[in-house]
């Protein structure tokens, strides 16, 4: 496939993918979340302000077009929470919610998004993603399921709550309401909820989401002839395909509803880039940033001329889309047909189905999101990591789901930043043992005469400080060392300002008798310290290839008294000679031979 072929139709690249088992995965995956998006639907497009089909429409075209051009294979676009908050936070005040202006200006809104996400993706701007760090994915996905969780609280349980609550709010809600479970509702959600995990546990090859949910769906029929007591279903839905819409081309509107525009483009890019992560991680795929946006932006474009609003990826129909066994985007084309099928042929039948059915699926497509093991070994591997885990987690109960994103990236830049700007310095010896440079130990005794500390870190104006104190520290702790050699193979990057740290190390070790040494430096840092001039005060005399080279010319300039009398006998040059050429037998046999890097 040729290059302009792969980026004008990146679904191409997939179609190797495509068979007949995959098919049969995928249209099986569809047809449920086309069932699925059924009430979400309804109650996005409520949520709003628009009419209840444009929730319907919005998971139609827009989920095509997303698939098609993005590059998650799992990915679910349509209407969201947060987006038809902020859709209606926004439209609201500039006309009646329902109205037909109100409908054109939404539109037109869905219109400026699509254009401000294509724009970035053809920007190649989808590396901003990067920032999203694996940890923050963890935290974020289980956060996001606990609050899929409480969302379907009143539809498995039928206790009234306010919907768009706060995570915790619910559950006070909820507390307070328990003596209000309905209980036919309860059981219709918990035979729903026994019979995906037996289908699961006992039918592997047998798609537990549709067994479940025919199951759910008799037990509630037989309840609701046997007591006469109805439960909620899913209602009335329109029987119309999404009609073509046209928004508004004036650049009064276009100015008016800007700043929605673009908080509506950085939100739905932060969660269809992060929830395509999410999902990518589970099925081993690496996501394209810039073709997601790519996807979500030509998707929006689509949508404003096809009766939906500002759409992006969907946790809930993410997650069960995976869950369900989909293996291509082509399970995304079926669950857009699906639902067309249901809303033109069999709407009625759809209308019967319990809200509590489809709320026991997504608990169990919610406890599916959360990956205990990865958090454990999160935990165990790094008590940083662990922190911005845990801050992510929290933010995404607590905050609107795309600043839980920000709050997470920024935790994992603050993270990187103390790490990098706090380069360990580490003083080393060689191992009677293995013969190579370790940390100090009673084992292993330093030089009386010599410091050797390795840096591990680049030395940059946020880390000079760092080292400052560090190299002090080391000075403190053994003021007779006049001679200090920094092995800096660890040292992967130096600036002007960590260029002039050496510089006046250098002068502090020559003022006080010694002298600065280095060694193992990566050829961009020595064209650095070149470049900057701190070689000329440092000497390049001073500066060596290796260890070895280091040690070998290091050693004749040090205190020949001090060496007759050490017993440590550090290096192989302690071996060989004294400084005054003095013949010693070493009693540290091993190491008749330098040290080996």
């Amino acid at each position: 496939m040729s290059p302009l072929a792969h980026k004008l139709l990146p679904f191409l690249s997939w179609r190797s993918r495509v068979g007949r088992e995959s098919l049969k995965a995928d249209a099986l995956a569809g047809i449920i979340g086309g069932l699925v998006v059924l009430p979400q639907g309804v109650a996005y497009a409520t949520l709003a302000g628009l009419p209840p089909q444009y929730g319907l429409y919005c998971a139609m075209v827009p989920a095509i077009v997303a698939a098609l051009w993005g590059s998650s294979w799992h990915q679910i676009s349509g209407p969201t929470n947060a987006l038809s908050l902020v859709v209606f936070a926004t439209v609201a005040p500039l006309a009646v919610p329902g109205s037909g202006p109100y409908v054109t200006l939404v539109l037109t809104l869905c219109l400026l998004v699509g254009a401000l996400q294509l724009a970035m993706g053809l920007a190649r701007l989808g590396a901003l993603v990067n920032f999203i760090s694996h940890t923050v994915i963890v935290g974020f996905t289980a956060g996001a399921a606990l609050l899929i969780i409480a969302a379907q609280l009143r539809h498995f349980f039928g206790v009234p709550l306010d919907s768009g609550g706060s995570f915790f709010g619910t559950l006070k809600q909820f507390a307070a309401g328990l003596a209000r479970i309905d209980p036919l509702v309860a059981a219709t959600g918990a035979v729903t909820l026994a019979a995906a995990i037996a289908a699961r546990r006992f039918l592997p090859r047998v798609p537990y989401m549709i067994v479940a949910m025919v199951v759910g769906s008799v037990f509630g029929v037989a309840v609701v002839r046997l007591t006469g007591q109805a439960i909620p279903v899913v209602g009335p839905l329109p029987s119309s395909l999404p009609p073509f819409s046209l928004p508004s081309f004036d650049p009064e509107v276009w100015r008016a509803l800007a700043p929605a525009a673009l908080a509506l483009t950085v939100l739905g890019l932060t969660e269809a880039v992060s929830i395509a992560r999410a999902i990518g991680v589970k099925a081993g795929q690496r996501i394209d940033g810039s073709q997601e946006f790519i996807g979500q932006g030509l998707s929006n474009l689509a949508g404003a001329f096809f009766s939906a609003y500002p759409s992006s990826g969907s946790f809930n129909r993410s997650g069960l889309n995976f869950e369900a066994g989909a293996r291509t985007p082509l399970a995304a084309v079926f669950s857009a047909v699906a639902l067309a099928l249901v809303v033109l042929v069999v709407a009625p039948l759809a209308a019967w189905l319990p809200l509590s059915v489809m709320a026991a699926l997504l608990f169990v497509v919610a406890w599916g999101l959360i990956d205990f093991g990865e958090a454990r070994r999160v935990f165990r591997a790094s008590r940083s990591d662990a922190v911005v885990l845990v801050v992510t987690f929290v933010a995404t109960l607590t905050l609107q789901l795309e600043f839980a994103i920000f709050v997470g990236v920024l935790a994992s830049l603050l993270v990187y930043l103390n790490r990098t700007t706090h380069p360990r310095l580490t003083r080393v010896a060689p191992d009677p043992a293995t013969r190579r440079f370790v940390a100090v130990s009673a084992t292993v005794p330093p030089c009386p005469q010599l410091d050797v500390l390795r840096v591990d870190g680049s030395l940059f104006f946020g880390a000079v400080e760092h080292v400052r104190d560090e190299v002090e520290e080391a000075r403190r702790e053994r003021p007779e060392v006049r001679h200090v050699l920094l092995v800096g193979s660890g040292v992967n990057f130096i600036d002007v300002a960590g260029a002039e740290l050496l510089a006046q190390l250098a002068r502090e070790a020559r003022d006080a008798g010694g002298a600065l040494y280095l060694c193992n430096l990566k050829d961009p840092v020595r064209e650095a310290l070149q470049r900057s001039g701190a070689i000329d005060v440092i000497g390049a005399e001073r500066v060596f290839a290796s260890k070895s080279d280091a040690l070998r010319a290091i050693y004749p300039r040090l205190a020949p008294p001090a060496c007759r009398e050490c017993s440590v006998r550090a290096f192989a040059e302690c071996a060989a000679a004294l400084p005054d050429g003095t013949p010693r037998v070493s009693t540290r046999p091993d190491f008749a031979l330098t040290a080996p890097e």
